[in-house]
């Protein structure tokens, strides 16, 4: 016959455990009240663990921002040089107009 847990080479009467120690209400109520400060404390550290989940969202959210308005700074810096390069450029005389005049 198997054991209260499957164990083949226990039997169910043998696997019993008479614990002749008898734990008195003071026991109980001890034990019960570290169980619910560790509960407390549990919620406690949820709590904070959820306030620093929502702050970083919300710094990796701002540092996205911030790099999209860097990228388009930066990209409108660069067409602004283009445009300035384009306009210098047809400012100034081509080469015709400048033989044109040596000539």
């Amino acid at each position: 016959m198997s054991g209260p847990n499957g164990d083949p080479n226990i039997s169910s009467e043998e696997g019993i455990i008479n614990d002749d120690d008898e734990f008195g209400e003071e026991e109980y109520a001890a034990v019960n009240s570290m169980l619910d400060q560790i509960n407390s404390y549990l919620d406690d550290l949820e709590e904070r663990n959820d306030a620093l989940n929502g702050k970083l969202h919300e710094l990796l959210e701002s540092n996205r921002e911030a790099r999209r308005d860097f990228r388009a700074q930066l990209a409108g810096s660069q067409t602004q040089e283009e445009h300035r390069d384009v306009e210098e450029e047809s400012t100034l005389p081509s080469k015709q107009d400048q033989d044109k005049e040596n000539n």
